[in-house]
């Protein structure tokens, strides 16, 4: 995995924050930089926080996952794409039962939000595995900076737009993280 593949996999990644950003700008109908970097920077952080707890718990399992590694991100990042990709083609009445869970403006909420929007980020933790800690640290940070930045944009495009907006971006991110995850299995597989 090389650094290019940790922008590719935190744009992915930040889909989730991004789209509920957006339903989020749309409720607030005003950008208010104090709630949307409030938003931002928790979701930031959670982004960040959870492939560490992931790759904490699979690191116990190293010696046991080190012959399958490519496998096991293969299947990861590609049931997380599915799963995104799932998400991004709901239907309206599913989309408008996840929207009513968003408040912006509590606490509580927001910890949920970020909390719902890494368990991708989790699971993709294991995916690090093989690679120094260096490399980590790097992806935790691109990780976060990346899920704030576009928290922040797609908080500005929902309320802004988004009530023109008629796409649903997490099935790009859906696609870009299958991607990735076919792209560590075929250069183990194939290249080394």
């Amino acid at each position: 995995m090389n650094y290019l593949d940790i922008i590719l996999l935190a744009i992915a990644l930040a889909m989730d924050c991004f789209a509920v950003s957006i339903a989020s700008g749309i409720i607030l109908k005003k950008f208010d930089w104090r709630t949307v970097l409030r938003m931002a920077l928790l979701f930031g952080i959670f982004q960040a926080i959870m492939p560490l707890v992931g790759w904490s718990v699979g690191i116990w399992f190293k010696s046991y996952i080190e012959v399958y590694d490519h496998w096991i991100a293969l299947v990861l990042l590609s049931l997380l794409g599915v799963k995104m990709i799932r998400e991004g083609t709901a239907t309206d009445e599913e989309n408008n039962e996840r929207v009513k869970t968003i408040c912006p403006l509590k606490w509580s909420s927001l910890f949920m939000m970020a909390l719902a929007t890494s368990i991708d980020a989790l699971a993709t933790g294991i995916v690090f595995i093989p690679f120094s800690t260096v490399l980590l640290c790097w992806a935790l940070v691109i990780i976060g900076v990346v899920s704030v930045f576009f928290s922040i944009l797609g908080s500005y495009i929902g309320v802004h737009f988004g009530n023109k907006l008629s796409f649903n971006i997490e099935i790009f991110g859906g696609i870009m993280l299958i991607s990735i995850g076919l792209k560590i299995f075929i250069s183990h597989m194939f290249l080394n």
